[in-house]
């Protein structure tokens, strides 16, 4: 039985993806996660043999999420749900260990396979994927010239930079991260200087322009 835990903000999303699953008989749902944060809690709890992820939630998306799990050195295979074919954001799953890569208006049977795959200790990927990423073997300055600011960022940074831009106050990141009230501010001012922004809307239009954000 292959064991999978699912990672969608949407509860009809994971609905649905759990109805599919389990209709194939040997795949077993561990449990759901609705951002990231939960994604990595309960990937640590359960190390499943798959984690199926979307790459835009709150709080922590799947590409962060996937930063942090490839550092608890576990069995578990990522397996990316996305409607982003953006060639930066493969780069990047690719960079922190994701196995998969399936785009959402494909998902059905492919879904599946993809499962059978990563279980197996295989790559999967939906065909713009798999261009992609054949397009930067042959060409491998066309992914460089994708890179972002953010990449430069830590895994801290980029979660309270995602944290501002979903309009969270100093007080709201410091309850959620556990840190003080100042020590968010410390960050803001170091993410502004680090982006070379000179405010909050600056640091908002870099995260919904590099897809920390929809």
């Amino acid at each position: 039985m292959i064991q999978v835990l699912i990672a969608d903000d949407h509860l009809l999303v994971r609905d649905g993806i759990r109805a599919l699953l389990e209709r194939a008989g040997d795949i077993h749902v561990l449990g759901e996660a609705a951002n990231g944060q939960e994604a990595i809690e309960l990937t640590e709890k359960y190390a499943p043999d798959v984690l199926i992820m979307d790459i835009m939630m709150p709080r922590m998306n799947g590409i962060q999420a996937a930063e942090n799990i490839q550092k608890l050195k576990l069995s578990t295979n990522i397996l990316l749900l996305s409607m982003y074919s953006d060639a930066g954001l493969v780069h990047q799953a690719f960079q922190y260990g994701v196995k998969g890569y399936v785009l959402k208006s494909s998902v059905s049977d492919e879904l599946i396979n993809a499962v059978y795959a990563l279980a197996q200790n295989k790559t999967y990927l939906s065909k713009p994927i798999s261009e992609i990423v054949t397009e930067n073997i042959s060409n491998p300055r066309t992914l460089e010239q994708d890179n972002d600011p953010l990449s430069n960022l830590s895994p801290r940074e980029k979660e309270i930079l995602q944290l501002i831009a979903e309009e969270h106050t100093s007080s709201e990141i410091a309850d959620l991260l556990f840190i003080s009230e100042k020590t968010v501010e410390k960050h803001r001012a170091r993410l502004m200087k680090k982006l070379n922004v000179r405010n909050l809307a600056g640091l908002v239009r870099l995260a919904v322009k590099y897809r920390l954000v929809d």
